[in-house]
C-alpha cells in the first residue's frame, strides 16, 4: 500500500508569511535590542514594547517555538532571553546587526509583495511609482540623513557577502581596487584589513561619498582607502586593476547591464578582473531558490530588472572581450562571478 503523498511542503510555504511577519515585527519593535544581554518575562517584556496583554504569550513563544528567541521556565514567571544568533545579528547594538533590511522589508516590501500578481501580468514595477510617488532611491537621494539610515541597513545584509569575498578571493596579483556603486564603503574596508598592499577606492554618487569618507575616517583606513564620485552612466570608471560591483548590475535592464560591464572592461589593464557580488542563480535555474526570488523583487522594484546565472555573465562578459571566468561562492545564496581581461 502506498502512502499519501505528503502536503506539509505546500502548507509550510503557503503558511510562510505567518513567521515571516512575526520575525519582522519583533525586530521592527526593537524586541532583540530590548533584551540585550538580559532576560524578561514576557508582562515585563511586553509592556516595555508596549503591546496589549492578549498577544504577548503567543508572540513570544512562538518566537521561541521558532528558534529565534530562548526561555527558562514556564507560565508567568518564565523569562526571556536571546538566543546568540539573536543577540549577534538582529540587536541593534551588535556590530554585525542585519535587521536593518528586515525592518525595510517589513515596513515596505511586504506590503508591495501583495501585487506579484499583478507585476507578472504587466512586467511593471508594484512600488510607491505605482502610486504616484517618489522611486525610493529618487527619494533618498534628496534627503541625506534618510539616505544614510539605510545604506547602514544594507550594510549589515552585505557585510557577511564582503567579509567572505576578502578572506576567499586571491588579491596577490593586484595592487588597486575600484568597488563601483560602494555606498558606505564596506567592500573596500573589509578588503584593505586584510590586503595590506591594495589601495582602494569607493566609487558612488556624489551624494553618497560623504558617508563614505565618514566611515572609512572612523575604521582608521583613510590612507588606503579613498573616495570618488560621479555617475556611471555617464561617465567613465576610475582605472583599477580590480573593479567590483557589490548587488548592482541586478538593479538594470540587460541593455544597462552590458553598458556597465563595458565600462569595466575600458577601466581595467590586461590581467584585471571585473567580480560582481550577487546571489548568483545556478546554471540550471534549480537550486538558488533565494537568487530567483531575489529577481522577482527586482521586478517588483524596477520592471526590467533581473538577477542572472553565472551562465549569463559568461556570455555578457565574453561579448565585451573578457576571456577568463570563475564563480566563487561567498555565503549563504551569494557568489563573486569574476572575469578577467
Amino acid at each position: 500500500m502506498h502512502l499519501p503523498l505528503d502536503p506539509s511542503p505546500i502548507l509550510q510555504t503557503a503558511f510562510g508569511f505567518w513567521n515571516s511577519k512575526v520575525l519582522l515585527t519583533a525586530v521592527e519593535l526593537g524586541l532583540f535590542t530590548r533584551l540585550g544581554n538580559g532576560r524578561l518575562t514576557g508582562a515585563e517584556l511586553g509592556g516595555q514594547l508596549g503591546l496589549h496583554p492578549r498577544g504577548i504569550k503567543d508572540f513570544f513563544d512562538a518566537l521561541v517555538a521558532m528558534k529565534f528567541l530562548d526561555r527558562e521556565g514556564a507560565g508567568p514567571q518564565a523569562r526571556y532571553f536571546n538566543t546568540p544568533e539573536g543577540a549577534m545579528y538582529l540587536d541593534e547594538n551588535s556590530p554585525r546587526y542585519i535587521g536593518g533590511i528586515l525592518t525595510m522589508l517589513s515596513v515596505r516590501l511586504f506590503k508591495y509583495w501583495q501585487d506579484l500578481p499583478e507585476a507578472l501580468r504587466t512586467g511593471q514595477p508594484q512600488n510607491e511609482v505605482k502610486y504616484g510617488e517618489k522611486g525610493i532611491f529618487e527619494a533618498l537621494y534628496k534627503d541625506p540623513v534618510k539616505l544614510e539610515i539605510f545604506l547602514n541597513a544594507m550594510t549589515g545584509l552585505s557585510r557577511l557577502n564582503f567579509e567572505a569575498f576578502a578572506t576567499r578571493f586571491d588579491f596577490s596579483k593586484f595592487k588597486t581596487l575600484c568597488d563601483i556603486g560602494g555606498a558606505t564603503g564596506l567592500l573596500c574596508l573589509e578588503v584593505a584589513k586584510k590586503h595590506p598592499q591594495l589601495k582602494c577606492v569607493t566609487w558612488d554618487l556624489p551624494v553618497v561619498e560623504p558617508i563614505a569618507r565618514k566611515r572609512i575616517a572612523a575604521a582608521g583606513l583613510s590612507e588606503r582607502v579613498s573616495t570618488a564620485s560621479g555617475d556611471f552612466f555617464k561617465d567613465s570608471l576610475p582605472r583599477a586593476d580590480l573593479i567590483t560591483m557589490g548587488m548592482i548590475l541586478h538593479d538594470w535592464n540587460l541593455e544597462k547591464k552590458l553598458h556597465l560591464i563595458r565600462a569595466a572592461y575600458d577601466a581595467l589593464p590586461p590581467g584585471g578582473a571585473l567580480v560582481a557580488i550577487e546571489n548568483i542563480i545556478d546554471d540550471a535555474r534549480r537550486e538558488n531558490a533565494f537568487g530567483l526570488l531575489m529577481s522577482l523583487n527586482m521586478l517588483m522594484e524596477f520592471g526590467e530588472a533581473f538577477d542572472f546565472s553565472g551562465a549569463d555573465f559568461r556570455e555578457w562578459c565574453s561579448q565585451v572581450g573578457f576571456k577568463r571566468f570563475e564563480i566563487l561562492h561567498l555565503a549563504g545564496p551569494c557568489s563573486a562571478a569574476v572575469a578577467y581581461k
